[in-house]
């Protein structure tokens, strides 16, 4: 009985330790997985020739509500070359989308002119709001080249509203929220520019705009 015993918990020691060993590896490969794509998301709108820092450590967490469309914390990715700053993308929220928040990958170069914008994830209406996606349309590039001067505040809206973006037919509420969204992210960076690229990551809650 005693050896049997033994048997048994040598057996037992020897399954914990493979499960063990079998949940380190997958984990580190599913880590290695969401970096890898994160990465080629964000090339896919900051030119990898404007950088050469590790962009997916080089983090900062933010905090502002009002501008980035959450109470919680969101990520800024700051990308450098050589030491400077080169371009920065803001992860916000638009909050009012028509099945509920849309959340957008928002790359702005240093001097204020937007790289690229992608959603990261949105419920909208398949077939109409979702139309905001790159996989649907290319209608997320026509904010490509844009900044506060360009168009001026009242061209910040969709055509329907008087600005210069298009809207979907049968879906104005979704590009609405978009268009605002990004809108109100280049005024945050023009607010916190510095800040953006100063320091390494802050704490949750602890930069506010």
């Amino acid at each position: 009985m005693i050896i049997t015993a033994a048997l048994l918990a040598a057996f037992a020691f020897a399954g914990t330790a493979l499960v063990a060993g079998m949940h380190d590896a997958t984990e580190e490969r599913i880590a290695d997985n969401e970096r890898a794509t994160l990465l080629r998301t964000l090339n896919a709108i900051v030119p990898r020739e404007l950088y050469n820092n590790d962009i997916t450590s080089d983090i900062k967490l933010v905090t502002s509500r009002e501008w980035l469309g959450s109470k919680k914390s969101i990520t800024a990715y700051r990308a450098r070359r050589d030491g400077k700053p080169a371009a920065v993308v803001l992860t916000p929220f638009a909050p009012d989308g028509y099945n509920g928040a849309i959340h957008l990958l928002v790359a702005i170069r240093l001097d204020g002119t937007l790289l690229g914008v992608r959603v990261l994830s949105q419920q909208e209406t398949p077939g109409l709001g979702d139309a905001i996606d790159i996989s649907r349309t290319n209608w997320v590039k026509s904010f490509d080249g844009h900044s506060l001067k360009n168009p001026d505040e009242l061209g910040w809206h969709v055509e329907k509203d008087g600005g210069i973006f298009d809207q979907f037919t049968g879906a104005t509420i979704s590009p609405r929220a978009v268009v605002k969204a990004v809108h109100h992210t280049l005024l945050y960076y023009s607010k916190h520019r510095n800040e953006l690229f100063n320091g390494g990551e802050t704490p949750p809650g602890g930069e506010h705009g």
